[in-house]
């Protein structure tokens, strides 16, 4: 799939992180890998939104935490407008992290609470260098606080004098404070009632139609992904299986965890509801520090051969005749599309719980989401 290399803003190729298991009471020694994110390949263009969606542990946030390189990765490149940020470091990385920003997915743990809204958001302005004097900066302050539906009497305020929707607005708000090109949003909505869900998507459309923002949207919750995302990716166990755009995933799904997580969507039509078809997978998601071999979904998957499934890792593809940007990784794509392939039933396999032994530990706290599954 290639973009024009002026409207292209972040390339992603081959990317993988893989933490060390230390196991060891005098000398830590490595026992293994989490393999949190293993050979992503994704593609962003600037102004649009892209959903990345998923079960727990599937590695999403460990991905987008490596593309702002807040995770070191372990392989691969993101090249962030034609410069590749897995290479930069020290000065130079800073300079560039303020191009690209996170909203985390817990705004009250991603807030220091001994600092004002207002000392908070100065600090990204001074520190890049973006101060104006102290005239101008209130005046920035306010305009940044009005722009995610907030009084200028809030700058005055502490974290813990908001509520939840309302903190999330002042990571938002200190994600703007720089004036990012990127913003990486970790699950933005997840930890808010539905009312105010629909507040902060609604906030962040008309953020990116009035700034020309570009969004990376992690999260499971496929309604969400649905309502904001151009295109959307689907991963499975550090990697990605298929990606479309939004509204021909959800019409016409090629790959079979994909089928999976659409048909879990409720309908809100009992009829409906009763005559659709559901999807239930069988066993456990994998250990991501002992990931199947071959295709990652062939321990789950209803549509499993007896050949290639198991020794051979499908590569992200165009289905010939398929749609337009629509790609998936599975062998067997167009036999599933055309009803050649029947799914059958799958016997669940036993996972076990520490496929390393007891004493062996992630080396970096990041992984320790992924083993959890959190």
């Amino acid at each position: 799939m290639a973009e024009p290399s002026n409207d292209l803003l972040l390339d992603v190729r081959d990317l993988a992180v893989h933490f060390p298991i230390k196991r060891g009471l005098v000398l830590d020694r490595t026992v293994g890998y989490v393999y949190a994110v293993d050979g992503v390949s994704l593609q962003v263009r600037r102004g649009e939104t892209y959903g990345l969606v998923g079960e727990s542990g599937c590695g999403k946030s460990t991905l987008g935490r490596a593309i702002l390189r807040l995770v070191d990765p372990t392989a691969g490149t993101v090249e962030f407008d034609g410069v590749d940020v897995a290479q930069l470091a020290g000065e130079r990385l800073r300079t560039m992290r303020r191009r690209f920003q996170m909203v985390f997915q817990d705004p009250m743990s991603s807030l220091d609470p001994r600092q004002s809204v207002e000392s908070m958001l100065l600090e990204g302005i001074k520190a890049h260098g973006l101060s104006r004097g102290p005239e101008a900066d209130s005046d920035r302050l306010r305009e940044l606080v009005g722009a995610v539906g907030l009084p200028a009497s809030a700058l005055r305020r502490y974290p813990h004098e908001f509520s939840g929707g309302q903190r999330q607005r002042l990571g938002i708000a200190r994600a703007l404070s720089v004036e990012p090109d990127l913003i990486v949003a970790d699950e933005p909505v997840s930890a808010l009632d539905v009312s105010v869900q629909a507040q902060v998507l609604n906030l962040l459309g008309r953020l990116q139609a009035d700034l020309g923002l570009t969004y990376l949207v992690i999260a499971h919750d496929l309604a969400v992904v649905r309502h904001v995302s151009d295109r959307i990716g689907v991963m499975y166990l550090g990697g990605i299986v298929e990606e479309a755009p939004s509204q021909a995933l959800y019409d016409d799904p090629q790959h079979p965890y994909t089928k999976a997580l659409l048909s879990a969507i409720p309908v809100p039509d009992p009829e409906l509801e009763d005559q659709r078809e559901r999807i239930l997978l069988t066993g456990d998601l994998p250990s991501p520090a002992a990931p199947p071999q071959g295709c990652r979904f062939h321990t789950r998957c209803p549509w499993r051969q007896p050949t290639r499934c198991d020794s051979e890792r499908p590569e992200l593809r165009v289905i010939p005749g398929g749609p337009d940007g629509h790609r998936v990784a599975c062998h067997w794509a167009e036999e599933i599309r055309s009803g050649a392939l029947q799914p059958h039933r799958v016997e669940p396999a036993a996972v076990a719980d520490d496929v390393l032994g007891p004493g062996a530990v992630p080396e970096h706290p990041g992984s320790v989401t992924e083993i959890l599954g959190r």
